[in-house]
């Protein structure tokens, strides 16, 4: 049976890709991608070539069919999402599972998560947490499942775009504003900011900004305070 390999890609800086993912990628027969256009871009920049299939969240279940299709006549195919580990917060998961119950082998290739990134800098302690990724855009939603998160004692980790940050954070503040925050802005790249404190602290602090770019990663502590016998 042919394989498919689940590829995690750099989620800023490109010096971060693992050299084998850079083997894998020069060394199967097709790359299936969440986006074709940033895919290339990566692989140009590496002078890899090869076949491209979109396998977004919109096309996933198609897109699988597809792909076992490729895989079926014994190529094997690399999975890459537009940065970082696929599955986390990106598509891939329904493409694992329609692979591996065709009986094809699921490789991982492990690299960079802005998850795991910004625990190594976080320095909470917590021991366990709890990766959220994405809440709902609507208000009333993201309130509660925050409400249900904070109360769960864990540490848990969001993702979040520059549109709703400022929101994300005015409901943290609300709900409980002296829950300890890490938050993590840009990763890896240029303008790579890591900030911390309490929930209304760091809500003062992006609201008072007068433009916010860069897409972020948030840690709330599941302590409400933190000292150094904590870790």
């Amino acid at each position: 049976m042919s394989t498919l390999y689940v590829v995690a890609t750099p989620i800023g800086n490109l010096g971060d890709i693992t050299h084998r993912a850079l083997e894998t990628f020069k060394a199967v027969d097709v790359i299936a991608c969440e986006d074709t256009r940033r895919t290339l871009q990566l692989l140009t920049h590496f002078g890899i070539r090869k076949p491209l299939v979109s396998c977004r969240a919109r096309n996933e279940q198609d897109a699988s069919a597809r792909v076992l299709d490729i895989l079926a006549k014994g190529q094997d195919v690399a999975y890459a999402s537009d940065a970082g580990t696929p599955a986390l917060s990106d598509p891939g998961a329904v493409l694992v599972r329609i692979v591996r119950a065709a009986g094809h082998t699921v490789v991982p290739i492990p690299g960079a998560s802005a998850f795991a990134a910004l625990l190594s800098v976080g320095g909470t302690g917590d021991k366990a947490v709890l990766f959220e990724g994405f809440l709902s855009p609507k208000p009333g939603r993201r309130r509660s499942r925050l409400r249900e998160l904070l109360e769960m004692g864990c540490g848990f980790v969001l993702y979040e775009s520059p549109f709703r940050i400022v929101k994300l954070l005015a409901d943290l503040s609300e709900i409980e504003g002296e829950r300890q925050v890490v938050i993590g802005r840009e990763m890896t790249k240029l303008h790579e900011e890591v900030i911390s404190g309490t929930a209304a602290e760091l809500h003062a602090d992006f609201a008072a900004r007068n433009k916010i770019l860069g897409e972020f990663a948030v840690l709330v502590s599941g302590k409400k305070t933190l000292n150094d016998s904590d870790t």
